[in-house]
């Protein structure tokens, strides 16, 4: 069957073929070689978009697709592509691609001025996708790139994340009008299914991964950039490790972008810790990936686990229920780990009085976002 019950809309869709990608150098190049090597159409959707190196490559693949008679159809976030010269957006226009900007920037949004389409996705010909939490911006290339991963989507699967492009793009404009890819399993291939948040309703993507946490029974091993999770989050992670699984949390260390965010979750670590969570400090560059593996099953895509993301953004996560993947993302997290420091449940107490001050301040800051009104 290609069909199961699931909480998340999207069913899980048997003989797919996943890869995971690591680093900018290896998911731009395949990126960037699916765009060449496209026939019918390339959809991109994404939020971090910068000027730059790696920008300009996508935008001259645009270009070359859309001179053999390509359509392109790329969705950009208002804020996330503020980056973007106006140059680089008359060139994707000047050339044929159909460029949307979601929720553009306007005094009179107030508060809808938060909600941010958070997503990364590129589909090419309904063959193949790529999914994850890197954005068109140098920071994700070079040799001190942000630590990213990438996952790379064949099969069945792919089909649903062109619908799920095609949501997006209707609700800035007219229907995208692509016809549905056909649905032919791979042999031997693994579980997939969509995980998407849609930021006004609850986050069906959030409570999908607590329910994973609950029924894990040998591992729950998480990377996030951005960690403010909620009370049912924390207390999850906490009776997983009290019965007996091995939870990991691999957070940021002072390299980050985002330090007061880092600071927000500092104050949950003691209770974890005493809980039996360990929690390691990723050392050599920022942290911006995100992944969750929880026994076999694995999600990878643009969302962190904080409650930023699940209530203002449109974020999106792919599943895998396989083995081989679970193995292969466990490898990836170990080598992360030789990296990165443990915190000691024991020192933890101890820790300086100036953190302490930083981490109530930015505790008091996220509880106040925390407490404003979803937009309507």
């Amino acid at each position: 069957m290609t069909r199961h019950s699931t909480t998340t809309g999207w069913p899980w869709r048997v003989g797919n073929e996943f890869r995971l990608l690591d680093g900018g150098a290896v998911f731009f190049a395949r990126m960037l070689a699916a765009i060449d090597a496209a026939r019918m159409h390339v959809l991109l959707e994404m939020y971090l978009v910068s000027s730059g190196r790696v920008a300009g490559q996508f935008i001259e693949a645009l270009t070359r697709a859309r001179a053999r008679g390509v359509r392109c159809c790329v969705v950009l976030d208002g804020f996330g592509a503020l980056g973007l010269a106006g140059g680089d957006r008359l060139w994707l226009e000047e050339s044929g691609v159909e460029l949307r900007i979601f929720n553009p920037l306007r005094w009179r949004n107030r508060l809808r001025n938060f909600r941010r389409d958070h997503r990364k996705l590129l589909s090419v010909d309904g063959e193949v996708a790529f999914v994850g939490g890197a954005g068109l911006a140098d920071e994700f290339d070079g040799p001190h790139a942000w630590r990213e991963l990438m996952i790379e989507i064949r099969g069945p699967v792919v089909a649903d994340w062109q619908r799920a492009f095609a949501r997006t793009w209707r609700r800035l404009g007219p229907e995208l009008a692509l016809p549905d890819p056909a649905l032919v399993p791979r042999a031997g291939g693994a579980l997939g299914r969509l995980a998407l948040s849609e930021a006004r309703q609850h986050s069906v993507l959030a409570n999908g991964t607590v329910a994973r946490i609950d029924t894990a029974r040998t591992r729950v091993w998480i990377v996030s950039a951005y960690f403010v999770p909620s009370r049912r989050f924390r207390t999850a992670l906490r009776r997983a490790a009290r019965r007996g699984a091995d939870v990991r949390l691999l957070m940021p260390s002072a390299r980050t972008d985002h330090p007061w965010v880092r600071q927000a979750a500092r104050r949950f670590y003691g209770r974890m810790l005493r809980s039996g969570v360990r929690i390691f400090e990723y050392q050599p560059r920022v942290l911006h990936a995100k992944m969750i593996v929880c026994d076999d099953w694995v999600s990878i895509g643009s969302s962190n686990l904080d409650r930023w993301s699940f209530k203002w953004n449109l974020e999106a996560n792919q599943e895998v229920a396989d083995a081989r993947l679970a193995d292969a993302a466990a490898a990836l997290y170990g080598a992360d780990l030789a990296v990165s420091s443990a915190l000691s449940r024991r020192q933890w107490p101890r820790r300086a009085w100036l953190d302490r001050l930083r981490e109530r301040i930015a505790g008091a800051l996220d509880r106040w976002l925390e407490g404003w009104r979803r937009p309507p």
